[in-house]
């Protein structure tokens, strides 16, 4: 940057130097523009290098675009359509970087996650983009077809802002609500912002499941007509596991998530045992199923400790019903300090869906977890982020 005190023209200014804004401003760099790339942070890439447990799920085989939430669900489309999952495998490989495949399509770095930053960087200087960390942004104003950024003494300026700052997930990690105030200064609707993939909290009849804590199973979990299959877990304080993640960012205060505990077993399964084994207890069915504590607490929960034999087909295909649509009713979430992303956030509808700039204010783009578009848990978030930088660096 110039001299404190001074005024340095760039083609486009970055806030949030975080997946999408490394992207956009390397994209942008390698076509020619002068990037300036700004973070308050002390560093760039910190949320990369904590996900996937250090590893970086970085990106999903699956991604499409009815795996994210957004007021307009066609508004990811465009952007996943132009970058894809596939586009960006080949990126990481042209790094050198080793990469396997988990369950579900998601792909993680066989090392850290910090070759991926590094990888980014290195994008960056390729581009000749200059970085700004540690520095709190102080005012952006706009007049004459230039954004003006000021950084303590410094001042930046450029006809391109992008809004690349992200949600207020896991504020300990720096992050807040910076994006929704700029974007409402420039006339910018913003969808009411909620904590997803978060673990939920149970209370009243449910606490008893807390008993369970670090308990696990797969399960079929439920929330409105979103439904996965993964594994469930019981916590000091309510529910989590992947399937819960997944159903938080669909679940509505007031409303009752169902699951699934037995999604393999046939209808009439436990009138079958009891002809079969009549004098077999319903916790040590259940135990040949499920971890012993599940067990033993779902069958004291349907009041049936004795053995099968003794109930009636009635009551065994009651049991079979409640065991296949648990009713949970969660009393809230962890919140933003637990919730790996947020949903809600800048309207698409100000935004277009191929450049990602605003329709009102020339040179503004937001991108990446700013926006109001959220993927699923294992890396779809990641893939967004790539995608979404991809095509504002291409616009810019």
């Amino acid at each position: 940057m110039s001299a404190a005190g001074g005024t340095a023209p760039y083609d486009a200014i970055i806030l949030g130097a975080g997946a999408a804004g490394l992207f956009c401003a390397a994209m942008a760099g390698q076509r020619g523009r002068r990037v300036l790339l700004i973070d308050h942070a002390d560093e760039p890439g910190k949320k990369i290098l904590i996900s996937g447990g250090g590893r970086c799920n970085f990106t999903n085989l699956g991604t499409a675009p009815d795996r994210y939430l957004s007021q307009n669900p066609h508004f990811a489309k465009s952007a996943l359509g132009r970058y894809t999952a596939d586009d960006f495998v080949a990126l990481v490989e042209s790094h050198g970087i080793a990469w396997h495949e988990k369950t579900l399509g998601q792909l993680f770095c066989d090392g850290s996650a910090r070759a991926i930053v590094a990888m980014l960087l290195a994008e960056c200087a390729r581009g000749g983009v200059e970085l700004s960390c540690g520095l709190p942004i102080g005012a952006v104003d706009h007049a004459d077809g230039q954004f003006r950024v000021t950084l303590g003494a410094r001042t930046a300026t450029a006809p391109a802002l992008v809004i690349a700052t992200g949600g207020p997930s896991i504020p300990k990690m720096g992050a807040t609500a910076f994006a929704y105030d700029l974007a409402r200064r420039f006339g910018l609707k913003v969808v009411e912002p909620r904590p997803a993939l978060v673990p939920l909290t149970l209370r009243g009849e449910d606490i008893l499941f807390r008993e369970l804590s670090g308990v696990a199973a797969p399960v079929v979990a439920r929330a409105g007509k979103a439904a996965f299959r993964e594994a469930a877990l019981f916590t000091h304080r309510g529910l989590s596991g992947p399937a819960i993640l997944q159903v938080s960012s669909y679940w509505r205060h007031g409303e009752a998530i169902a699951i699934d505990f037995l999604p393999d077993t046939a209808p009439g399964w436990l009138r079958e045992a009891k002809r079969a084994r009549p004098r077999t207890a319903l916790r040590k069915l259940l135990g040949e199923r499920l971890p012993d504590r599940l067990a033993a607490t779902l069958a004291d929960q349907l009041g049936m400790a004795g053995e099968i034999g003794t109930a009636t087909d009635r009551a065994l295909a009651e049991a079979e019903s409640r065991l296949a649509d648990w009713r949970f009713t969660p009393s809230g979430s962890e919140g933003f300090a637990k919730a790996e992303v947020t949903a809600g956030g800048i309207s698409t509808d100000g935004l277009s869906s191929r450049t990602m700039e605003a329709r009102k204010v020339p040179g503004l783009y937001v991108i990446g977890e700013a926006v109001d578009v959220t993927g699923w848990l294992g890396g779809y978030n990641f893939q967004w982020a790539w995608a979404s930088g991809w095509a504002a660096g291409m616009a810019v």
